[in-house]
């Protein structure tokens, strides 16, 4: 990943170490969810900004599509009513077709589950000059396991391992990896799930398994703080977005991925010289 800024860098968690499990312990806890800290302080204003940055992702990615050293995988963790949804819209909406993708991760098939957990994933990772934005991500197969003991500890850590190797691979073959973990309070959380049920044409967002996971709150916020500690590397740390506010979040993840664009000095590939003299009759 590219060098983030000094504002930026105090919300991203890196291991201490090469990225094995048990690296700089990561406390979720001193990150304030209703946070704005790349706020103009006019909700006005932090609109507009969200709207000019979507404009400039969109320049940057034509030029990343162009220049095609790179691979961009933009990461999009976090509870139900985060705002992944909104984040893909709000910052990535203006970008063209050509070269962009979105990813929604669901529960696996009958297919997926008979290969190893990662299948799935790196079919789906960009290739030359692409973006890919995956809503939900692999980092499912170190949540919803744990929280439910599906797995042992002993497999967590295995996968955390595992986890880190791919995205090092991902890394080392061109791919930068942008992972953002949406940090949404209880309270923001328990209004918007209120506001679906309140609202018929929200009423198929919601599904009642919803429920049943927001009486784990305690149990999914410490299985994040785990894979974020053993996971947060070099190569590939985390961004912590406060997101009780969806204007501020996407504020704060169209700054990082236009830092990130711009980070990486990309240029068009050098004109043809038997181009240069053609004329259009």
């Amino acid at each position: 990943m590219a060098r983030s800024s000094p504002q930026l860098a105090d919300f991203q968690h890196r291991s201490a170490g090469n990225g094995k499990a048990g690296g700089r312990r990561f406390d979720l806890g001193r990150f304030d969810a209703g946070a704005k800290p790349f706020s103009s302080g006019s909700k006005a204003r932090d609109k507009l900004r969200v709207a000019e940055l979507a404009l400039e992702v969109d320049r940057l990615q034509d030029l990343f599509y162009a220049d095609r050293r790179f691979k961009l995988l933009v990461v999009l963790q976090g509870t139900d009513t985060s705002g992944k949804d909104g984040t893909i819209r709000g910052v990535f909406g203006q970008t063209s077709a050509l070269g962009v993708h979105a990813v929604g991760w669901k529960a696996p098939t009958s297919d997926e589950r008979a290969h190893d957990y990662l299948w799935r994933i790196h079919q789906k990772v960009p290739a030359d000059g692409e973006i890919v934005i995956f809503n939900r991500s692999h980092y499912e197969d170190v949540l919803v396991p744990v929280v439910n003991g599906w797995i042992t500890p002993e497999q967590t850590q295995q996968r955390y391992a595992q986890i880190n190797a791919f995205e090092k691979l991902l890394v080392e073959t061109g791919t930068v990896i942008c992972k953002f973990m949406l940090h949404l309070s209880k309270d923001e959380q328990r209004a918007r799930l209120q506001e679906r049920l309140d609202d018929p044409t929200k009423h198929w967002k919601f599904a009642a398994g919803d429920l049943d996971v927001r009486k784990q709150w305690d149990a999914y916020q410490q299985a994040y703080e785990n894979a974020i500690t053993a996971t947060g590397t070099p190569w590939a740390p985390w961004t912590i977005v406060p997101a009780d506010s969806k204007t501020h979040r996407n504020l704060m993840i169209a700054r990082a991925v236009v830092e990130t664009l711009k980070g990486l000095k990309l240029r068009y590939p050098p004109g043809s010289a038997e181009l240069a003299n053609l004329r259009v009759e």
